[in-house]
This record gives C-alpha cells, structure tokens and sequence, in this order.
C-alpha cells in the first residue's frame, strides 16, 4: 500500500482540491485521482524527510493564533493603504535570531510570516540561525523580535522539536 499511496493525506488533499476547483463529474473525479497518485509518486521520488510530530494537540492552538494575526494585520494594511499620505509609514528589515533548527518548523514558520500581510520572510542564514524579514509597517522592532519568538518559534519548537 505504501508504494502505491506513499503519501495518502497529501493524496486525499490534492484530489479534494481539484473537485473543489473543478465542478464535481465523474471524469473530473477520475483525473484528479491520477494526478494526485502522480503528485504523491514524484515526492516520493524525492525521498523528503517526513516530520516528527512531538505535540499534535498545539496544533489547533497556533492554527487559531496565525488565523487571528492574518485578520488583525489585514485591518492594519487596510487602514495604512486607506489613510495614504495622512500617517507617516516607515517599512524597514528585521534580523531574528531563531533557536527553531527543524526544517519543516522553519517552512511553517516561512509561510506564517509570509502569508500575513505587512511581513516577508527574505532570507534564513543557516550557519548562525538567523532569520531577515520585511516589514510594511515597522514601528518598534523589539515588538517584532518578540512577537515571532514568543508567539510562533515557541509553539513551532513545542510541535517539532
């Protein structure tokens, strides 16, 4: 079962995703079936690390957490880009050092930042774990520095390491 459905979660994912994509018949089922077995297939060609989950039930909670900061940075983008010239903006670069040494923890951790708006992960150095980010509206960067430690490496540590 395993070489034939290496990856069975990503499979089901990438199958649910293309009949959402898709309107839901018959041939579209079966198409998204072989791609997903394919998709699986290649990674598995890849032979990718899989994760060790060490705390599955903080999950949930750094899900609700990301959840909640996406909307509130979405309002503060909103509000700056509204107000135009009327507020002083001052965009600048954060250097983090991170403790967070998993790969799949520094991923998660790159698609947080990433994905919530007003921030951009831009570069990790590996030799002396730190971490470049950008932000839209950079007003105290100890705020930053803690906010990533205390609210995302923590919990990312907590779940992987």
């Amino acid at each position: 079962m395993s070489r034939v459905l290496p990856y069975p979660l990503l499979s089901a994912s990438l199958l649910v995703m293309w009949l959402l994509l898709n309107r839901f018949s018959l041939g579209h089922l079966v198409l998204g079936a072989v791609i997903a077995l394919f998709a699986a297939q290649g990674l598995a060609a890849l032979h990718p690390a899989k994760p060790r989950l060490r705390r599955w039930d903080l999950i949930p909670k750094l899900i609700g957490i990301v959840l909640y900061d996406i909307i509130r940075s979405n309002v503060a983008v909103s509000r700056i880009i509204l107000q135009g010239k009327r507020r002083e903006r001052r965009s600048g670069f954060i250097t983090i050092p991170l403790d967070l040494r998993d790969n799949t923890g520094l991923a998660i951790l790159a698609v947080i930042i990433t994905s919530t708006p007003g921030t951009a992960w831009l570069d990790y150095n590996t030799s002396n774990g730190s971490l470049l980010i950008h932000v839209f509206d950079l007003v105290d960067e100890s705020e930053w520095v803690e906010l990533i430690k205390n609210r995302y490496e923590y919990l990312l540590m907590e779940i992987f390491e």
